[in-house]
């Protein structure tokens, strides 16, 4: 690969110091590579950017949702071939890959919908005193930046993509260099489209490409879907500028069992929610608070569905979870099995990395870890379940809020009064109530505390990317 980086409206080389290196996960080994964008071609992409501005966010909305609309058919289109890549370079079994594809579909046809339902750009405001006129105007922010992560590429962008097209921003986006290739998807659908060039903007890099986008004094907001770490580093670069940030960050989610639920169900439930992607989700839910009158029952039955769960080279066989996507996240889950080792933790399925090629782990359970145990208390992005009981409801909430993140969470009870008293108590984003994490286009996704600023997804994801202006007029 050489034409790696698409920029107003032309694929181009890279010409930055890094080399970036495709892997797949479930051999170890690298099966693409190509140039990392430089400084001077971020300029150049946020440059075109802003050229695109004037025309793009003038362009009818009806018209902007025609262009939506291709990007969805588009994908649709190239199904097989995407499917096969979010297999080869995320290590998703195939399922998975199947139902990020239908959500990036979902997401532009929603953006479509919702751009062609945009009220007129005037809207009358009522006033109090006389004498005055006063009319409100939604606006394009303007040019954006979308930094995505590795987790779910194709999808995450698309998160982003398709509600700042439809406000009317131009963008820039820069994907993860673990997994760069499937958003180049976007630039040559840009390209069958006739997409008018400047408009969508990728560049490709590792963290100087990063930086060189988060910081640039052309953009006029930023999205970032990532680490806490380097949110935070995201977050600085938006405050020297003083411009807005939309941030979704880590998670430590609970899912809480009360005794009233059917064994089976409740380990569907806590099966998917810690081994779906490998556990590499930020809404994973890895701190398990289960109900004494039902812990006895459902932690075996728990360890024997994690000790037969398939895993293995989605490629090459029917699996139930596939690799870690990276070698450096094998490597920090695998310090977190070392560390689970030196603190003593009861380990009932798993904790180890599988003896083979390509970058495994078995899916974990510890049981009765403490709140003082790092495994409890940090996030670790792969499928390791740290269990504790509790005895009533209120303990239960007391629990699940006590962390510093608060992305999502799950809670399993037979008594829906008492599943949705419980829900409204806990300091989350996001909660589903008797159910895998169906995440759908029309809800909001986002965190409180240290999970974020801002909500993407639904309307509040167009209005992230929408300026109001108020004009007020003397009548005398």
């Amino acid at each position: 690969m050489t034409t790696s980086h698409y920029i107003a409206g032309r694929w181009v080389e890279g010409q930055g110091s890094d080399c970036i290196s495709v892997n797949d996960p479930a051999l170890g080994q690298p099966f693409a590579e190509f140039m990392a964008a430089s400084v001077a071609q971020v300029d150049q992409a946020v440059a075109a950017a802003r050229s695109a501005l004037p025309a793009w966010k003038s362009t009818g909305a009806n018209k902007r949702a025609a262009f939506l609309r291709g990007f969805a058919e588009q994908l649709g289109q190239r199904r097989e071939a995407l499917i096969t890549l979010q297999m080869r370079n995320n290590g998703k079994p195939r399922h998975e890959a199947e139902i990020d594809l239908d959500d990036a579909i979902a997401t532009f046809t929603y953006y479509a919908e919702l751009a062609e339902q945009l009220p007129s750009k005037n809207r009358d405001v009522p006033l109090a005193v006389p004498g005055f006129t006063a009319r409100t105007r939604l606006e394009p922010v303007g040019v954006v930046g979308l930094i995505v992560p590795w987790n779910f590429p194709l999808v995450t962008s698309a998160w982003k993509l398709a509600p700042a097209l439809a406000a009317g921003c131009t963008v820039v986006l820069k994907p993860s260099e673990v997994t760069p290739l499937i958003e180049q998807a976007y630039g040559q659908i840009a390209d069958a489209l006739g997409l008018p060039a400047g408009v969508l903007n990728i560049v490709n890099g590792k963290a100087e490409t990063g930086a060189a986008l988060s910081n640039h004094n052309g953009l006029d907001k930023l999205s970032f879907t990532g680490s806490n770490s380097v949110g935070s580093q995201v977050m600085r670069s938006a405050s020297a500028q003083c411009r807005p940030v939309t941030l979704e960050l880590g998670g430590k989610s609970a899912i809480v069992v009360f005794d009233d639920c059917d064994v089976d169900q409740a380990v569907e439930w806590i099966v998917a929610g810690i081994t779906w992607n490998a556990g590499q989700m930020c809404s994973a839910t890895s701190r398990l608070l289960v109900q004494d009158g039902i812990a006895d029952a459902l932690l075996p039955r728990l360890q024997a569905t994690l000790e037969n769960l398939r895993v293995g080279n989605p490629l090459t066989e029917e699996v139930d979870m596939g690799p870690l996507t990276s070698q450096a996240q094998w490597l920090k889950v695998a310090s977190y099995f070392a560390t689970a080792r030196e603190e003593g933790l009861q380990c009932l399925a798993g904790g180890k990395a599988l003896d083979r090629d390509g970058w495994f782990v078995s899916p974990t359970l510890y049981a009765d870890v403490p709140k003082d145990s790092r495994l409890w208390s940090e996030e670790i992005f792969g499928p390791v379940l740290c269990a504790r009981r509790f005895a009533s409801e209120e303990q239960a909430i007391a629990e699940a809020n006590d962390s510093r993140f608060g992305l999502v969470a799950t809670v399993c009870s037979a008594d829906l009064e008492r599943a949705e008293r419980v829900a409204d108590a806990l300091e989350v984003g996001h909660v589903w109530i008797n159910s895998v994490q169906a995440v759908f286009v029309e809800t909001s996704w986002g965190g409180t505390k240290g999970s974020g600023i801002g909500r993407e997804l639904g309307p509040w994801g167009l209005s992230a990317y929408q300026s109001v202006k108020h004009v007020t007029r003397c009548l005398g």
